[in-house]
């Protein structure tokens, strides 16, 4: 009876120091929260090191015991994976290991150019900004969609999204033609139809309005008086696209000579709407292009309160009028 104690005991004994060498790998999860990006020819070592720069250090090193003792094979790994708080280094290892990554949320908004867009994603995924300008300016790529360069933009629609760190340019915008395919509804491009453009074009004239405004109860006022413009064959005559075309967007005062620069974007020049939007326009700002209120003013002028509105008027007189107190307030203002 005495041996039989002592073996129970050992094995008792036994268990508890098993248990307690595996705690910290199987029930003593993560401290903190954290992202580990896993390229292809990473050993575990580096893995391991990348988790304790993000995470923790005791616990990078626990991941890494695990994943030796599991045989991981991680030469081929390749993604992002997060560390949860409270997360074992058992489930982080296997995790990696089996390759299970996890999305990374991308938003935009705000942006005007193309250029801009590109280094935000470049900075936030994989392979950078310079393959994904590439695509961009790719004219196959940018057929493939029914765009041309200067359209392409139409596709990214600002919003959150979510992706695999290591999605490629072209998946990417497969994924952005989808959602911009889930927008444009047989509704949405009826409505486009019935004031004469393509979705494309709306979304260009989207984009001067939110240039022209800040006020998003205006929008629809100011898209109504530019299409008002388009529809009578008038030049849109918008300063967004002059400073647009002269790659300036802190111009404050658009001057006479600005608005003689050749290019196809500036719209005191050219008739019709410019070859593509000047900024990425948002998705609220396009269905104020399609649902825009009616009404028959074809002159608009920031007023001289500088709240942001705008006073709109149907003839050039009395928007000629408005345009001198505009002009007076910004020169009390020593606004050049």
């Amino acid at each position: 009876m005495t041996k039989t104690k002592w073996i129970i005991g050992g094995i008792a004994a036994l268990v508890i120091i098993l248990a307690a060498c595996a705690a910290p790998y199987f029930f003593i999860g993560a401290p903190a929260e954290g992202v580990v990006k896993v390229r292809k020819g990473s050993t575990i070592d580096m893995i391991s090191d990348s988790i304790q720069a993000n995470v923790d250090a005791t616990f990078g090193k626990r991941v890494a015991t695990m994943m030796n003792l599991m045989g991981a094979k991680v030469e081929n790994r390749e993604g992002a994976f997060r560390i949860k708080p409270g997360m074992s280094p058992f489930t982080a290892a296997r995790r990696i290991k089996n390759g299970v990554q996890d999305g990374i949320r991308f938003t935009f908004n705000n942006v005007r150019t193309l250029d801009e867009w590109t280094q935000r994603w470049g900075d936030t995924f994989m392979e950078g900004p310079d393959n994904m300008r590439k695509a961009l300016k790719d004219s196959a790529t940018c057929a493939k969609y029914g765009k041309t360069p200067e359209t392409i933009a139409c596709l990214l629609m600002p919003d959150t999204y979510e992706f695999y760190w290591n999605i490629s340019p072209e998946k990417m915008l497969d994924r952005m033609f989808d959602y911009y395919n889930e927008f444009w509804t047989a509704e949405r491009k009826a409505k486009a139809e019935r004031l004469g453009l393509t979705p494309d074009q709306v979304a260009t004239v989207a984009s001067i309005v939110e240039e022209e405004t800040v006020k998003a109860d205006e929008r629809g006022k100011v898209a109504r008086l530019y299409l008002n413009r388009y529809q009578q064959g008038m030049r849109l005559q918008a300063d967004p696209t002059v400073k647009f075309a002269i790659g300036d967007f802190s111009i404050k005062r658009i001057t006479v000579p600005m608005t003689q620069i050749n290019s196809p974007y500036n719209t005191y020049r050219v008739d019709g709407l410019p070859p593509g939007p000047i900024r990425l326009p948002e998705k609220s700002t396009i269905d104020a292009v399609l649902d825009a209120p009616q009404h028959d003013y074809l002159y608009m002028c920031a007023r001289p309160d500088f709240s942001g509105y705008h006073d709109f008027t149907r003839d050039y007189k009395s928007h000629l009028d408005n345009a001198h107190r505009y002009q007076d307030a910004l020169n009390s203002r020593g606004i050049k």
